[in-house]
C-alpha cells in the first residue's frame, strides 16, 4: 500500500495537508499520477484523510498540490 502526503492549496487560498493512500498500489510515483489524473478531470474526487477525519477533495476546488512522500513540507 502506497501512502503520500499532499499539501493542497484551494481556490479560496486556504492550504491543508492531507494523506492519500491506495491499497492496490505499491509505487508512490503511480499514486502521484493517479492523484493528478483524478483531480484534472471535471468530476474528479479523492477520498483522503486530514488527521483522523475523512476528507473528500473535489478537483474543481483545488488550485495546486505539492507532494511530499515522507511527510508534509513545513
Amino acid at each position: 500500500m502506497a501512502t503520500i502526503v499532499l499539501r493542497v492549496r484551494l481556490t479560496g487560498g486556504d492550504r491543508m495537508d492531507i494523506t492519500y493512500e491506495e491499497p492496490q498500489t505499491s509505487d508512490e510515483d503511480e499514486l502521484v499520477e493517479h492523484v493528478v489524473t483524478t483531480l484534472a478531470e471535471d468530476s474528479g474526487v479523492l477520498r483522503s484523510r486530514h488527521g483522523d477525519r475523512l476528507m473528500v477533495l473535489y478537483g474543481r476546488g483545488v488550485a495546486a498540490i505539492e507532494v511530499a512522500p515522507r511527510g508534509a513540507v513545513l
